[in-house]
């Protein structure tokens, strides 16, 4: 089957973005294809490449690297909940005349036309939400 997650909770602050990669990761070793993760709300903290967590904690970003890495999976991060959270990708920086960004690829700043178009287009569509 192919699925799609949505990831609606930061990556430190709340259970549901390692409950994702879990589940994502039980997905793929069951052969499903993991399609898709889109991440809104809080979620799109998961895409911060300046996250730095203690050594002793897992890298979620780093993790969803991997996962996306090794399955091919796309990473998207809603555009208008990043930019409302101080998260933006090289593109948008200049656009919007900021010095800096934080969301690299594979992460993808999109919009939520692309949620829609994978719950059009997946078998299943799986939310992980505070």
């Amino acid at each position: 089957m192919r699925y799609g997650l949505v990831v609606m909770g930061g990556p430190y602050s709340h259970q549901a973005s390692h409950s994702a990669l879990r589940f994502a990761h039980a997905l793929v070793d069951r052969g499903h294809r993991l399609e898709t993760v889109f991440f809104y709300h809080d979620g799109v903290y998961n895409a911060s490449r300046l996250a730095a967590p203690p050594q002793d904690e897992p890298h979620l970003g780093d993790a969803w690297l991997r996962l996306a890495e090794s399955q091919g999976t796309a990473l998207l991060v809603c555009v208008a909940a990043a930019l409302r959270r101080g998260m933006t990708d090289e593109r948008e920086a200049r656009r919007h005349g900021k010095p800096a960004y934080n969301v690299e690829p594979p992460f993808e700043l999109t919009g939520l036309g692309q949620l829609v178009e994978a719950s059009l287009t997946h078998d299943r569509l799986v939310t992980f939400s505070p």
